[in-house]
């Protein structure tokens, strides 16, 4: 695995805002963003979590 195309995102749910999951992705390869449904803590359910930039 090439070390310098990995990125650290995180994923936020899109009805309250939080970021309750962090991953990491090959740039090179996956240059769309990751849309997934997770579970949602706060509200206690499932929603849809988007792509977001993390601080390294």
């Amino acid at each position: 695995m090439a070390k310098g195309n990995v990125v650290k995102i995180g994923l936020k749910c899109s009805e309250c805002g939080d970021i309750n999951y962090s991953t990491t992705k090959n740039a090179k390869t996956h240059t769309e963003k990751l849309e997934l449904r997770k579970f949602s803590p706060r509200l206690n359910k499932h929603t849809i979590h988007k792509e977001v930039k993390l601080k390294s």
